[in-house]
């Protein structure tokens, strides 16, 4: 019997000694000493080489703001800080004020990256939202950062546009005519409830006796009321629109009547182009003293205005045709067409450097159409890095005598497409068959079926096209998440901005020499 014990207790043994042994784990484990955060993650790690970066950045302009305010109260995280957090976060295709929160307790990167703080995302908002005058000054410094690291070239650039949706839904804008017919139709029903509401509390209060509780019209009533408010000032703002739209293009032909008044040779013809420009000029003042009416506008001034706007499409005395629209959640964004399908959005704007696909510049407008763009986007890329690029592409929606013009003026050898390629089309035999075509479209014709025209253009689509898809597919910025021109300007700018930052974080010491 006992040799028998021993025989299992030993085969016990042998077989206790024979299993797996597993690593020591207890969740409730405290630090015997204070941990260092840095060796979380490995020596190289893009937060690292990002604090870095940011700490080499001037954020005057950041710092300035935050000492304007009262002192008093709690302290706010230090600047650096908020500003590293929004670049890696937008870096990282995060763009939420909440999810951005919730990374700084639950992803250990954004943990070391601000130092184990956690701040609350209503303060990450409110810091985005404030300092967002700051941003096209540190998108030029970050520039500068990516053209010390040698990653710009001007050698080529190319520019192209983008319809990005605005965060509204294309079902909240509702047209001039429509906003007519509904205002009157809310009236005639509210007309009715009241008169309803009238006879029934005349019948209960005779009844019942009066004080009673409320009707359930009264709500309907309220509801009817609310909505017949909001359409109300949605087309005020939409008519007060259309009258400075309308002015502005009368100021715009008076100037012309006034040229072409000062190059007339004939007395009689000149005194009839100065009475026309007196008249555009007085129609001009006079719809602008309609505007002056109104109340001031609080909106602050915008400093991109050297990019072009939409205008409210109006009629002969300056109203809003019928079709003009207006969205109730963004008033600014604009119902646009992209890849065949609509959305309520805006038209982004960049210019990508061939070397490295560097955002040289960027912009955003509420116009749908690309050709007006070409000249202040060439303007920001001269002032942005000191010079005019060599050569430039883009495609035909960019075409115009004027930009071409442009181009020469400033050295910029210019690839502009005139028209969509068709499979199967013999462009030579074409080019000889367009008639009355102006000059400069014949010139860049010619000038794009040469071997070079033909081997420059080829490369806008591996140039600026990427830098899209990089920015909505990788990065998954499909839709702004600020309101309004000036705010999803800044918005886009921090996009433009993160993008270069991760192409100088992850150049290659070689591209970077």
């Amino acid at each position: 019997m006992r040799e028998k014990n021993c025989t299992q207790s030993l085969s016990r043994l042998q077989c206790a000694m024979s299993l797996k042994k597993y690593r020591l784990w207890d969740p409730d484990q405290v630090f015997l000493f204070p941990p260092a955060m840095r060796d979380w993650l490995e020596e190289d790690h893009l937060v690292y080489r990002l604090l870095d970066v940011v700490d080499a950045l001037d954020i005057r302009s950041v710092s300035h703001s935050i000492h304007a305010v009262d002192a008093r109260g709690t302290r706010p995280y230090n600047p650096r800080m908020m500003l590293a957090l929004l670049f890696y976060s937008y870096s990282s295709g995060i763009y939420s004020s909440r999810e951005i929160a919730a990374a700084t307790r639950e992803r250990v990167d954004f943990r070391v990256l601000t130092g184990d703080q956690h701040p609350h995302h209503t303060v990450v908002n409110e810091f985005r939202l404030r300092h967002l005058d700051a941003l096209p000054e540190l998108f030029v410094q970050v520039l500068k950062v990516c053209d010390r690291a040698g990653l710009i070239k001007l050698e080529h650039v190319s520019l192209d546009g983008s319809k990005v949706k605005a965060n509204a839904s294309k079902h909240k804008a509702m047209s001039h005519g429509r906003m007519e017919s509904e205002v009157e139709r809310l009236e005639g029903e509210i007309q009715e409830l009241l008169s309803r509401a009238e006879a029934v509390d005349a019948e209960e209060d005779a009844r019942y006796g009066k004080g009673q509780e409320a009707h359930p019209i009264s709500e309907e009533l309220k509801c009817r009321e609310r909505r017949l408010e909001a359409i109300r000032k949605a087309k005020a703002e939409l008519e007060e629109e259309a009258r400075r739209a309308k002015a502005n293009e009368l100021r715009e032909r008076a100037e012309r009547q006034h040229k072409a008044a000062e190059t007339e040779e004939d007395p009689t013809e000149r005194k009839r182009k100065l009475t026309r420009a007196q008249r555009s000029d007085e129609k001009a003042d006079r719809l602008a003293g309609k505007e002056s009416e109104g109340e001031d506008s609080d909106e602050p001034d915008d400093p991109d205005d050297d990019l072009p706007s939409h205008r409210v499409p109006t009629t002969r005395d300056g109203s809003p045709t019928s079709k003009a629209q207006r969205n109730f959640s963004d008033p600014d964004s604009r119902i646009m067409k992209r890849d065949g399908s609509y959305l309520q959005g805006y038209n982004c704007q960049i210019v990508a450097d061939e070397a490295n696909q560097i955002i040289l510049a960027e912009g955003v407008t509420n116009q749908a159409p690309d050709q007006e763009h070409l000249i202040p986007m060439m303007d920001r890329v001269k002032s942005n890095t000191g010079y005019s690029p060599v050569t430039l592409t883009a495609d035909t929606g960019y075409m115009s005598s004027d930009n071409v013009a442009h181009c020469e003026d400033e050295g910029i050898d210019a690839y502009i497409a005139v028209g969509r390629d068709k499979h199967g089309r013999d462009s030579a035999a074409e080019q000889d068959s367009i008639e009355g075509e102006s000059e400069a479209w014949a010139d860049m014709r010619s000038k794009l079926t040469t071997e070079e025209g033909k081997r420059l253009y080829s490369r806008r689509k591996v140039i600026v096209e990427p830098v899209f898809g990089q920015v909505k597919e990788a990065r998954g910025f499909r839709h702004f998440s600020l309101r309004g021109l000036l705010k999803v300007r800044r918005e886009w700018t921090l996009v433009c901005l993160c993008h270069n930052l991760m192409k100088v974080l992850t150049a290659k010491p070689a591209a970077a020499g």
